[in-house]
């Protein structure tokens, strides 16, 4: 277990993704073969597979606030606003959903390759 709040670690996800982006600007002694992305890929398609539990869990816990009555929206429209996040939030748990299965396709087809001198 962590003692870091659910948005700390979401911030942790965005740092390493954003430091990956920097990782793979050039070719380095780590990032120069096709199984450097094959594993990159890979990884990648774990997380978005990831991702709809989380979100999931997100949808869960603003129905459950919303049950409880313990909702309000600062612009008095809390059931626009409710329907738009949930809205959001299911466009955004089939997104990683198909996003999982396209780093997976990529990854088997990078399966296949391999560096030729």
């Amino acid at each position: 277990m962590t003692d870091k709040t659910p948005a700390q670690l979401a911030d942790t996800a965005g740092d390493a993704i954003r430091a990956l982006n920097h990782a793979t600007l050039s070719t380095r002694p780590d990032w120069e073969y096709p199984g450097d992305a094959y594993s990159v890929v890979g990884n990648l398609a774990y997380m978005a597979g990831m991702l709809p539990q989380a979100i999931e869990q997100i949808t869960q816990l603003l129905t459950t606030l919303e049950g409880e009555n313990h909702l309000k929206s600062d612009r008095d429209t809390l059931g626009d606003d409710l329907e738009a996040a949930y809205a959001g939030l299911h466009i955004a748990a089939g997104a990683a959903e198909t996003l999982r299965g396209a780093l997976t396709r990529a990854q088997n087809g990078l399966g296949a390759v391999a560096y030729k001198d």
